[in-house]
């Protein structure tokens, strides 16, 4: 069977955390719930994936691997118990590189309120600096989550009602070392539409959002609403990188840990794992490597890994 870059998903990002307890109750705030809980006590670990899943979420009540926009925690036994276990959140050195998630919401002035009196830190609130359109939560182990509205930020001055069922889990940042070999990566090899171009030059940074469309909908970059989806990916370019050679950024997979993957879903898994063999990819995990044979781990240019799995509502392989 082939396979059709078209039905792939951007299904979950992948974040380590200190104490599930507290992780999960977090995005539970935000207006997530758990839609999936997979225990490996022989490996001492605990995968928790969260999801929008309200009657108003584009998900609703869709298998986890047909979706896009889930979070996934990983928990490894004992580290809650442990008092100098830390996570890296990607925004400072050493181990820089991922950036952020983001929730898109309905009234941004009333959702950060609400945030902010369930007693949750920010790294930037509304009123801080020049850009009074967006927001940073901290999340208990000090991720940074953006907060963008998915209407102008004029409109819902004075709003003073939020609606969590109507949010949504709208994108993963990742900071990539050179924005050409990027987006040529993950538009032709992973198939992804590039939707929106965000230029800074007088701070010398470009961010590109990039997703997969849905099915027979034609986008014209830069012209897409984006804040309205759910499982898109950043890229943030900052100028210069690409001319230092000895230029690198963290995976988060090393030490210090902290992001682990993001994961895209596929329509036949062993066709796509094949497609990728021809297109030459970097492989951090075939499937044919080890004793899990129904997930790949792909690497992008800058050595953040993709894994890759089936999508369980167009072809049935594992039981989770």
């Amino acid at each position: 069977m082939a396979t059709n870059t078209s039905k792939y998903k951007l299904n979950h990002s992948m974040l380590r955390v200190k104490d599930p307890k507290k992780s999960v109750a977090f995005y539970e705030h935000l207006g997530m719930k758990q839609i999936n809980k997979i225990d490996q006590p022989d490996n001492n670990f605990t995968l928790y994936f969260l999801a929008y899943d309200s009657a108003k979420a584009i998900s609703h009540s869709k298998h986890w691997t047909d979706r896009e926009g889930n979070l996934e925690l990983t928990h490894n036994y004992g580290s809650e118990n442990d008092p100098n276990f830390k996570v890296a959140n990607g925004n400072s050195e050493p181990g820089k590189g991922f950036g952020h998630t983001c929730i898109s919401v309905d009234n941004i002035q009333a959702a950060c309120q609400r945030i902010e009196d369930a007693g949750y830190r920010f790294q930037k609130k509304l009123s801080d600096g020049k850009m009074h359109n967006i927001a940073f939560a901290l999340d208990p182990d000090g991720y940074w989550v953006e907060i963008i509205g998915q209407k102008p930020v004029e409109e819902t001055e004075g709003v003073k009602e939020t609606d969590v069922q109507s949010y949504r889990m709208n994108h993963t940042m990742i900071r990539v070392k050179s924005s050409t070999t990027s987006l040529s990566f993950y538009q032709q090899i992973m198939g992804m539409t590039l939707f929106r171009t965000v230029e800074n030059p007088n701070s010398g940074f470009n961010l590109y959002f990039l997703g997969y469309p849905s099915p027979h909908e034609e986008i014209t970059p830069n012209k897409a609403s984006t804040g309205n989806r759910e499982g898109l990916l950043e890229l943030t370019w900052n100028y210069g990188t690409e001319k230092d050679k000895d230029f690198k950024y963290h995976d988060g997979n090393t030490e210090p840990q902290g992001f682990g993957h993001i994961c895209i879903s596929v329509d036949d898994l062993d066709a796509a794992c094949s497609r990728f063999e021809d297109q030459k990819v970097n492989w951090k995990k075939r499937l044919t490597d080890g004793r899990m044979k129904d997930v790949a781990f792909i690497l992008d240019p800058d050595g953040y890994w993709i894994e890759v799995i089936q999508n369980e509502k167009l072809k049935s392989r594992c039981n989770w």
